[in-house]
């Protein structure tokens, strides 16, 4: 993607700061300046003997010599220290309404001060933001932005929330879980986009730090993460319960990409589950694919299949269900699960009516489950 492209896509967003994910895979090998990168000493990892280490932040558990890197670039063992080169070194900072993340639960409306650093733990074959997640942490322009200039930006540009995402926040963990204390200590909530590759013991701690996450269920089979994602699907399956046991409040995105998990028995299978492992309140937004990285010969998702996989998880009982990426679609909108009247209307990420007040439905007051004041 073109630096024009990127600015067409991105229309109606404020772009603060992102000077890397618009450098092509030939420029990006050829950076004059000298990297900026972080020596901070990484936490969930085990010391083993003659300075290798283990990993413990996510389920790939890498096991490192001296000077070697994990799969997600940006961790170094430096002579049994394990190190993380992206503390406090963004690489895109910007301001997003939330429904782009998409959070259709927490305070709609607002705009979320976005933050990323290089790197990710999974390849996904369709990855929107491959230019600095599939990179190493030398190979994009990172600059200073500390835990405390995070949170004075948040307020600066009057951002209630700040969210971390466009890569993947679990392997900028240290730096999310010191801006997540900091922006809360200064009344400023937060919210992490991910796909959920993630150990038990750091997520425990993320949950009781940040206020939503949003989980990228990209499928739901073992076989689709294996050709399409290089992860697991397992932990993801329990990281969605570790949240929903927590205070922090869950969404669920699938993207629906033809031919490869769009399949009726899929859907409703993983809507089965949604309904039996975290209960039917959980928004589950269905999300059309485009043509994008590794994916660029399948076509975007049509509309009927997208409605087609609303149907079905209504039918299985999941009563917060969203068409995503078609915008004035009615299925952007929340309805209330008792009197059926549309209690936030959406129009692509505008808000044109808010009609829950004091977290309940204004005409019926039955309860809307989420985050609205």
């Amino acid at each position: 993607m073109n630096r024009r492209q990127f600015f067409r896509r991105t229309a109606g967003t404020c772009l603060l700061f992102n000077p890397a994910g618009m450098r092509s895979l030939s420029n990006i090998f050829a950076l004059d300046n000298k990297p900026n990168l972080s020596r901070t000493e990484a936490r969930f990892y085990k010391k083993l003997p003659d300075r290798e280490i283990e990993c413990r932040l996510c389920p790939r558990l890498c096991r490192l010599g001296d000077k070697e890197r994990g799969y997600c670039g940006v961790r170094e063992n430096d002579g049994g220290t394990y190190l993380t080169l992206v503390y406090g070194k963004a690489c895109s900072m910007n301001v997003d309404p939330i429904e782009k993340k998409p959070f259709f639960h927490v305070l709609p409306g607002s705009n979320a001060l976005s933050i990323a650093t290089a790197g990710c733990n999974v390849n996904c074959k369709f990855c929107q933001n491959w230019e600095i997640s599939q990179v190493r942490a030398e190979q994009v322009d990172a600059f200073d932005l500390p835990p405390s200039a995070v949170v004075n930006n948040a307020l600066k540009y009057q951002c209630p929330v700040i969210a971390y995402t466009y890569s993947e926040p679990v392997v900028f963990y240290e730096y999310m879980v010191d801006t997540a204390e900091e922006a809360r200590r200064r009344g400023v909530r937060n919210v992490v986009v991910s796909g959920g590759h993630i150990n038990a013991e750091p997520l425990q701690e993320l949950v009781g730090t940040v206020d939503a996450i949003k989980i990228d269920l990209k499928g739901f089979s073992q076989d689709f993460y294996t050709q399409y994602v290089r992860g697991e699907l397992k932990p993801v399956l329990e990281a969605i319960r570790i949240i929903h046991a927590s205070k922090a409040w869950l969404e669920i995105v699938y993207l629906v990409i033809p031919s490869l998990n769009d399949g009726e028995a899929t859907i409703r299978a993983m809507s089965r589950w949604i309904k039996t492992e975290v209960g039917p309140d959980v928004p589950l937004h269905f999300s059309r694919f485009f043509p994008m990285y590794l994916l660029k010969n399948l076509p975007e998702t049509p509309l009927s299949t997208l409605e087609r996989a609303y149907e079905t998880a209504r039918s299985e009982g999941l009563r917060y269900v969203y068409i995503g990426n078609v915008p004035g679609h009615k299925a952007e909108s929340t309805p209330c699960p008792r009197c059926g009247k549309t209690v936030v209307k959406r129009m692509g990420y505008l808000i044109e009516s808010m009609d829950v007040q004091d977290g309940c439905c204004r005409f019926c007051r039955t309860p809307i489950p989420g985050i609205w004041a």
